[in-house]
């Protein structure tokens, strides 16, 4: 009897080891969640500062965890600003540095790959954007496990699309042939984020969340717009392509309620976090997940959008496509119940690519290729031996090239790099507007500014400056 109880006291604390185990799968794995809004300005969380609508759910991460006021895209637009992000690699190195239909190539490095190495189920959903399905670029050829959601970034424009992508076929989503408008494309998608949690409970997992909510075009179920209608007058009325041979080929759908469906849209990302975190906590795995919300550039003016209106970029000058504070500081928010104290602020300036390398640290692995990055862990969890960047760098293909270099507090513009350069330097802890430009005062730094940017980045055949 006494061998008999003894067993089962060592049955029964093996098995205690293996639940605690299976729960966490270890402290050195915590789950991570990443989401990443599309076009969400700097001012477009009222934990940032917005005063015409309130994001709760969202505010209530940073309540529980850390709220950067500094942060910074990978670019100041769609696809470099991702590929910064998986390659951990700013738009001088990154294979991908514009919004051209290009695929990331396969000996690429990525977070997902990184992840996956290292015991980890990967899932991606909603935008991808670095790739098109069965290609080297598609998400499944780049670390992921699974992915539902959308290849390309013109289909991306419709809330309404013919079709989204699971894994490498082709889902047609019959509630929108035509001009019906049945099945809203992110609420799909979210259906099969939570799922992906809900198969991958007892082991280590990488949710990857980059919605395409409030990228154009402005449209949110019936159900959330008809609680803002009549809210955010005078209105703004877009009219776009209903029909006809461009109909959903790019080209964005009216909407006469531009201000009310551009918060309705916000409010339903809101909850579709509050219902991510909620699903965690309800399956006993909020003190063993990292969550992350931030966004993929500053806020855009298509479609109707109207970040005037909203102050969408908290202040700050310029939008999506300007290399200016507007178009590439974007909100960020990091919880990690236990690990990162509630209801904190920091002022650390980080960017896309210090994201690979950060995981790399949680995981204490060394990564085997090139980063640009630094760990912000030591800021996550309050430590003083955080390093910082010796510089930050940004390079923009379109409108004639655009380049900023930021170091310290100071930061270097220069516009229209294909034709006839102009330079602007700013010092942003004086002038975070970046009203005053500097160059013929702060010569020596303007010079040292501009030795850094021609140097900061390598050749590349597809982006040429």
């Amino acid at each position: 009897m006494k061998h008999l109880f003894i067993s089962l006291i060592i049955i029964l604390a093996t098995s205690c080891s293996v639940n605690k185990n299976n729960k966490s799968a270890g402290t050195n794995k915590p789950n991570i969640i990443y989401i990443l809004a599309d076009d969400l300005g700097y001012g477009d969380l009222s934990s940032y500062g917005q005063t015409k609508f309130s994001t709760p759910n969202i505010d209530q991460l940073a309540e529980e965890g850390i709220l950067f006021t500094q942060h910074y895209a990978g670019a100041t637009v769609c696809a470099p600003s991702r590929s910064s992000l998986m390659t951990g690699l700013h738009t001088g190195n990154t294979p991908i540095r514009g919004n051209k239909a290009l695929e990331l190539p396969s000996e690429a490095k990525t977070l997902a790959e990184f992840l996956k190495d290292n015991g980890y189920k990967t899932g991606g959903f909603g935008k991808w954007g670095l790739g098109s399905a069965n290609a080297e670029g598609s998400a499944l050829h780049q670390g992921f496990d699974s992915f539902f959601g959308y290849y390309s970034q013109m289909l991306a424009h419709h809330y309404y699309p013919d079709y989204l992508w699971e894994n490498d076929k082709k889902v047609i989503l019959k509630g929108n042939q035509g001009l019906n408008k049945e099945q809203y494309a992110p609420n799909l998608i979210h259906k099969k984020a939570l799922s992906f949690i809900d198969d991958h409970k007892a082991e280590p997992f990488f949710l990857y969340y980059p919605s395409i909510i409030p990228h154009a075009e402005l449209f949110a179920p019936k159900e959330y717009l008809n609680k803002f209608k009549g809210k955010f007058n005078p209105e703004k009325n877009f009219k776009g392509t209903d029909d006809g041979e461009l109909y959903k080929k790019g080209r964005y759908g009216s909407q006469p309620n531009s201000h009310a469906a551009f918060v309705a849209m916000i409010t339903l990302l809101d909850d579709q976090v509050g219902e991510i975190v909620q699903k965690v906590k309800d399956l006993g795995l909020e003190e063993n997940t990292i969550f992350i919300f931030t966004s993929d550039n500053g806020p855009h003016k298509e479609a109707g959008a109207d970040p005037d209106y909203f102050n969408s970029n908290g202040g700050l000058r310029g939008y999506k496509r300007d290399l200016y504070e507007g178009g590439i500081r974007v909100p960020m928010i990091a919880k990690w119940k236990g690990k990162i104290e509630a209801g904190t602020t920091t002022n650390h300036p980080s960017a896309f690519w210090d994201v690979l390398p950060t995981f790399a640290d949680v995981l204490k692995v060394d990564t085997t290729f090139k980063t640009d990055g630094i760990s912000f862990l030591p800021t996550l969890l309050q430590q003083e031996n955080q390093k910082k960047h010796d510089y930050l760098y940004w390079e923009f293909h379109e409108l004639n090239g655009r380049q900023a270099v930021l170091k310290d507090h100071w930061k270097l513009v220069k516009y229209n790099v294909k034709t006839k350069p102009k330079y602007f330097l700013f010092d942003l802890q004086n002038d975070i507007e970046e009203k005053n430009d500097l160059k013929e005062t702060s010569t020596a730094k303007f010079e040292e500014l501009k030795t850094i940017m021609a140097n900061a980045r390598t050749a590349s055949e597809n982006f040429k400056f």
